[in-house]
């Protein structure tokens, strides 16, 4: 076997790392061919990222299923008999302080994983990362499972809370930053799915379990939380990591071997996985000239802090648009006035319309994009909260108004699942830097659990007849909430439908009001004199910038 001469070596290596011209050229391609690819083209193009992304995203089941059994095992009696206190009417039920301790629980967990998972996944990658969280979960799970007190109970949900974290911010993430732009709301927009999914799954194991008055009522609900991790930790060892990762630490050759796994080339004339990993290096090398650091204290320097004020105060919407009354909907339906079995009937009912819903999102997204569907989508729940306020002054003693209540209820979690649940993934995932993205996220879901915290300390308190008992007069409340989230997203929140990151990057360098981000002319990797155009103090980073 003959070898290569130190000049012929040399040759190869320069053959495989383009000048700065070649891969601006290069990633201009990838860029025009992203935006000339369909949603068929991509699915042939992307097949295994399809599989990939789904894989992942499918621990989120998990958070969805505990989070809606726990609130909703507040109206189930055996698990109110062993741990609740009776009431004068000689029924039993938790206190307001510990219905809003056991739901802000994972959430204070959630809270601790997401301040480790802006570390991990930045140092081990997605894969690894959420193969050690699933590892985790199966541990935790025994603790809530053997709970005999409320404390135990309490110390079991914040632990299991750890690697939710990690899930939370590791599958929009990797969803957002395999496929292409044509894909990405549909992969990012089906973490909301997979939260419906357990959320529907935990309805229809309590609804099975109503004819049991034994502790096995509830412990079995626990018990099935076994069934995720194995299968998914298995599927997640074989998956291919991020090739955004894989070039942010430098590993080229990895990120490609890895675009291969991820793709079918074959079947896209148009697709060149050395012209898309050209424009990640393009991408990840714009976003060094902007900002060098990848610290947590970089997402509030320069344009960096708007992009995390958008991210973070969009995932606050969520919970703060009145969503808690759907995480509480057994209950909710039951203070409302209806009868325990139609409660948890209604309650299932709620969670597959969610799930109608987020599908029914991948349609409109492609049709309004994720601005219009957001803003619209706080227009029509902010208008349901309201009635259903109205409707609470008279509901108590009338079955007509209380299944009115209902019914608008579950109009409401059709309209807030196809409108503003999905989409805030889609935006959260596409709005921040992609060098600071995990990290951006991270702060994002903190926020969001922050909320989600207040949210539950005051909404057991709305609803329970020992406290303020608002029933569903609470609807006034959230509809004023929804009102406030309305406006800053009307003035705040920006359009990225059919951008690359690239593009988005040089619109929030140039500070483009939110308003104008869908009607202005970027070229993200613009060539002079055979040179990428350079950023300087005096210039803008990109010299055919042009406003329509």
């Amino acid at each position: 076997m003959s070898e290569l001469s130190p000049q012929q070596d040399a040759e190869k290596v320069s053959s495989r790392v383009p000048a700065k011209a070649d891969m601006a050229e290069e990633a201009n391609r990838a860029v025009e061919a992203e935006h000339n690819m369909g949603l068929w083209q991509g699915l042939r193009t992307y097949p295994h990222v399809v599989g990939w992304s789904v894989l992942f995203s499918s621990a989120l089941i998990m958070e969805g299923y505990d989070n809606t059994l726990i609130a909703n095992l507040f109206a189930y009696e055996p698990f109110a008999k062993t741990f609740g206190d009776m009431q004068p009417d000689g029924t039993y039920q938790l206190t307001a302080a510990w219905q809003s301790g056991l739901t802000n629980g994972a959430l204070v967990g959630e809270i601790l994983g997401l301040l480790v998972n802006g570390i991990v996944a930045d140092r081990f990658g997605y894969r690894r990362s959420i193969m050690g969280s699933l590892i985790a979960c199966v541990a935790f799970i025994f603790i809530i499972f053997f709970a005999r007190n409320l404390p135990v109970l309490l110390v079991g949900e914040i632990l299991i809370g750890i690697p939710w974290g990690l899930f939370q911010t590791i599958t929009t993430t990797y969803a957002s930053e395999v496929c292409p732009i044509v894909l990405r709301p549909y992969l990012t927009t089906y973490v909301n799915l997979c939260w419906v999914m357990g959320q529907v799954i935990a309805s229809g194991v309590l609804k099975a379990m109503q004819s049991r008055h034994d502790e096995w009522g509830y412990k079995i609900p626990f018990a099935l939380q076994w069934i995720w991790p194995v299968p998914i930790l298995i599927g997640v060892a074989f998956a291919p990591e991020s090739p955004w990762w894989l070039v942010r630490k430098g590993r080229i050759e990895e990120a490609r071997h890895a675009l291969k796994r991820l793709t079918k080339a074959e079947h896209d004339s148009d697709f060149n996985p050395d012209e898309t990993i050209a424009m990640i290096q393009s991408t990840n090398e714009l976003e060094k000239s902007m900002s060098e650091g990848t610290s947590y204290l970089d997402c509030f320097t320069g344009t960096d802090l708007r992009r995390t004020e958008v991210v973070c105060t969009t995932w606050a919407v969520q919970e703060m648009s009145g969503n808690a009354l759907m995480g509480y909907g057994t209950y909710f339906y039951e203070q409302a006035g209806l009868a325990t079995s139609n409660a948890f009937t209604m309650s299932m009912v709620q969670y597959i319309l969610g799930a109608i819903g987020t599908i029914f999102s991948w349609i409109l997204m492609s049709k309004c994009g994720r601005r219009t569907l957001f803003i619209c989508g706080l227009i029509v729940m902010m208008t349901l909260l309201f009635i259903v306020g109205c409707l609470g002054i008279i509901s108590r003693g009338n079955s007509v108004a209380q299944w009115a209540v209902g019914s608008l209820l579950l109009a409401f979690t059709f309209t807030y699942d196809a409108t503003v649940g999905p989409t805030t993934y889609s935006l959260v995932s596409e709005m921040s830097s992609t060098r600071l993205r995990a990290k951006s996220i991270v702060l994002a879901r903190i926020l969001y659990n922050i909320c989600g915290i207040c949210v539950n300390i005051i909404t057991p308190r709305m609803l329970n007849p020992s406290s303020w008992d608002w029933g569903a007069k609470s609807g006034f409340f959230w509809a004023g909430m929804a009102l406030l989230c309305l406006l800053w997203s009307y003035f705040r929140l920006p359009e990225p439908k059919g951008r690359t990151y690239a593009e988005l990057d040089l619109l929030f360098e140039h500070g483009v009001s939110a308003r104008k981000f869908s009607s202005t002319h970027v070229d993200p990797f613009a060539v002079h004199g055979g040179n990428v155009v350079e950023r300087t103090a005096e210039e803008p980073s990109v010299e055919t910038m042009e406003r329509i």
